[in-house]
């Protein structure tokens, strides 16, 4: 592997996974542990410990995910394993840098009695955050997060609600450890968190796709093309109950764009059928580039 490659590498896949970590690492000792809240999989266990025994998340995280590896090393494959024993080690450096930057007074735990509701949002951000660019970029944490996106390629299932059914499972566990309240707002925790990776996977970016079935397909996308300057596709179609041969008008489209795309459909046919389906992380010309 030539240095281009590898700084390549480096920046589009090893510098995000740390700063998702990195973020994941300062939420869980920011606002999780401080609060007395819970967390889910390998993390939750970690958190419990820390609670009853009062182990180092940091020292916990890393043995726990040891047998995890094991079994995810054949699943996902070599490089997925890189990523995820990266993933891991980078999360373990963080906890422990916070952890350490706690006892020497250099980071105040946001710590409430008052307010914890302002602490479960952040909390479910800030994890969320965390773990979505970690996902989005090939990496995981271990724990869960493995055996979530296994998941993910074997079954289509969506990692964000994987997780949020696994965690459910798991804080409920902690009913000896915390109390009901502290609980009910976890859940809140897990769930902004889990719509955060989902949100984060999907792309933050997100358009507005226009199916349009009209009489006047060739008008509408000449002016589509001319006002918007947006690509535009024409696809066969055949009405079932009229039995008559159209054509469907669809475009891709920037919010921004949505009523002018409206106006001119209606302005040209009345009496046009117009679907608006949400998309999310539209790659291409007039949008982002991969």
């Amino acid at each position: 592997m030539n240095a281009s490659v590898l700084f390549k590498k480096i920046g589009q896949i090893y510098l995000p996974i740390t700063i998702g970590t990195a973020i994941y690492a300062f939420g869980l000792i920011y606002f999780i542990l401080p609060n007395q809240l819970m967390e889910g999989g390998v993390t939750g266990i970690t958190v419990l410990l820390n609670y009853a025994l009062g182990v180092s998340p940091s020292l916990s995280t890393l043995l726990i995910n040891i047998p995890l590896f094991l079994i995810g090393w054949r699943s996902l494959g070599r490089t997925q394993m890189i990523y995820s024993i990266y993933g891991v080690l980078s999360l373990t450096f963080f906890l422990w840098l916070f952890e350490q930057a706690v006892k020497l007074g250099y980071l105040n735990p946001f710590r409430t009695e008052n307010d914890i509701i302002l602490a479960t949002l952040y909390a479910g951000v800030t994890l969320g955050a965390g773990l979505g660019i970690v996902f989005r970029f090939g990496g995981t944490t271990g724990g869960v997060d493995i055996i979530a996106r296994i998941a993910n390629r074997k079954l289509s299932v969506s990692m964000g609600q994987f997780i949020l059914f696994l965690d459910i499972f798991i804080i409920g566990s902690s009913l000896f450890f915390i109390t009901k309240e502290k609980i009910l707002y976890t859940l809140v925790t897990v769930f902004i968190s889990s719509k955060m990776i989902d949100f984060i996977q999907e792309g933050a970016y997100a358009a507005k796709a226009f199916t349009i079935i009209t009489n006047e397909p060739h008008q509408i996308a000449d002016q589509i093309t001319k006002e918007l300057e947006r690509g535009v596709t024409l696809i066969p179609a055949i009405g079932y109950y009229s039995k008559e041969e159209k054509q469907m008008v669809y475009c891709v489209v920037s919010r921004s764009e949505l009523r002018r795309i409206k106006s001119i459909a209606k302005g040209i046919d009345p009496k046009a059928f117009i679907i608006v389906s949400e998309v999310h992380d539209v790659l291409g010309e007039g949008f982002k580039e991969d």
